[in-house]
């Protein structure tokens, strides 16, 4: 395609959007109950996606996953009710723990669903309607996450409406996880938003949880924003298992304080698109963080995620580990970039992505990135991208295994790493259902 082509097609999204979300945005504005510096975020954020739109293969940052077929579609026509309990969801949610869940179906909060029974004192685990007076909202909501990130992020702050809010104040501890479960059930598209607040010395883990109960089409854009006052600490789990149809795209940034310490694990299953931005910064001295994923996918899935981490002050760590597998014709794409600024001295940070092809039509573009402006640090990055190891497999054939299965135990064992680290049992039960699921019907096909 020329570049003439390619901005005429940027300008068709654009005239696109407008025609899809302007009507839309404007009903919202004028419905809803809402502060005036809340509507003055929402409007400011649509002005900033009129003008710019989505983000096109042209901008450097998204050269490798074309969104033009989501931009396209007019979800504002689609249905946005989380009223009812179908029987799919009763299904869906007959093994899932009943405490600290939070359910949003189609982007909306289901009370019905919703079940909050261990909280500490002083914890609010609330939506956003119930937080719009809370100081500690207002003073970080849309703070760690700007609305001109991208076309993305505009677009969901200025559809700010349904979200949860948790904020967990100084020197408390959650006991119980907070699982946070957002279903696709319609075809919609889905604002959601998250906004976590440790206060100094608190310690609690949540689940992000994405699912559906069909194999709908439909977009998920949300944004996740933490905020981590010193010695604070929370181990964050992200699981996507949307439908093969949907697109998913999620903006997640974390800023540390002082020896706190963020430990997320990203396990990427489902959707036909899917987009992760993962980006943490440490701000004060002393802060350890682990970014770790595992994307699966298969014929017909795209997977990109890009990951940013920037060391700003002294003696701080971070370890970031990614795996993928791969089957059919799909497309994984990782760009992670350590960014270790001039007065981070005494930086400790590495960076991995490791690929698994499983077919010969599967491809890879993986840039690990290290960008270093201080002598005093101890940086490592690097990338492989390969098949199943002959001497391995050599190993498991001569034991008497046939070579179908000996394939999917090694497979298996290359994903368990990322998989291990979820200590919650019933999560990682399903995890390795759904690995052992997929391994279990490429033998079968």
């Amino acid at each position: 395609m020329s570049d003439s082509e390619k901005e005429l097609t940027k300008m068709s999204l654009q005239a696109g959007k407008e025609t899809i979300y302007k009507a839309r945005f404007q009903k919202s504005i004028d419905q809803a109950d809402q502060p005036d510096w809340l509507k003055d975020l929402r409007k400011k954020a649509f002005e900033y996606f009129t003008e710019n739109g989505f983000p096109t293969i042209r901008d450097e940052e998204w050269k490798y996953t074309d969104v033009k077929e989501l931009a396209e579609v007019d979800w504002s026509e689609a249905p946005a009710a989380a009223d009812g309990l179908s029987q799919d969801l009763a299904n869906h949610f007959a093994e899932i723990e009943t405490e600290n869940r939070v359910v949003f179906v189609d982007g909306v909060l289901s009370s019905e669903l919703t079940n909050l029974n261990e909280t500490a004192e002083g914890v609010r685990i609330v939506s956003f309607a119930d937080a719009f007076e809370d100081q500690t909202f207002k003073a970080n909501l849309s703070k760690i996450v700007e609305p001109d990130f991208n076309g993305f992020t505009a677009l969901n702050t200025a559809f700010i409406d349904q979200g949860v809010f948790i904020n967990v104040p100084k020197n408390t501890k959650i006991n119980t996880p907070i699982h946070l479960v957002f279903i696709g059930d319609n075809e919609t598209a889905n604002f959601t938003r998250i906004l976590y607040v440790g206060e100094t010395g608190s310690e609690a883990e949540i689940i992000e949880h994405y699912t559906r109960t069909g194999d709908s089409k439909y977009l998920t854009n949300a944004v996740v924003e933490i905020a981590l006052a010193d010695n604070a600490k929370l181990v964050h789990t992200r699981v996507q298992r949307e439908s093969h149809s949907a697109f998913h795209i999620v903006t997640s940034n974390t800023n540390l304080g002082r020896t706190s310490i963020y430990d997320n694990t990203n396990i990427t299953f489902g959707a036909k698109l899917s987009r992760h931005d993962v980006n943490m910064s440490f701000n004060k001295e002393g802060g350890e963080a682990w970014i770790d994923g595992l994307y699966l996918v298969e014929d017909g899935q795209h997977t990109d995620t890009h990951s940013r981490i920037d060391h700003r002050v002294k003696n701080c760590n971070s370890h970031q580990n990614y795996k993928g597998i791969l089957d059919g014709r799909s497309r994984a794409v990782f760009n992670g970039k350590v960014f270790v600024h001039e007065n981070a001295s005494g930086t400790d940070a590495n960076q991995s992505n490791k690929n698994l092809l499983l077919s010969n039509d599967a491809r890879v573009d993986t840039k690990p990135q290290l960008e270093i402006f201080n002598d005093d640090v101890k940086c490592a990055h690097g990338a492989t991208v390969g098949q199943l190891e002959e001497e391995e497999l050599f190993y498991l054939l001569s034991r008497g295994l046939n070579e179908d299965l000996a394939r999917n135990l090694l497979t298996y064992g290359f994903a368990e790493e990322i998989i291990n680290k979820i200590e919650i049992p019933l999560i990682k039960k399903q995890l390795d259902e759904a690995v052992l699921n997929r391994l279990h019907a490429r033998l079968e096909a």
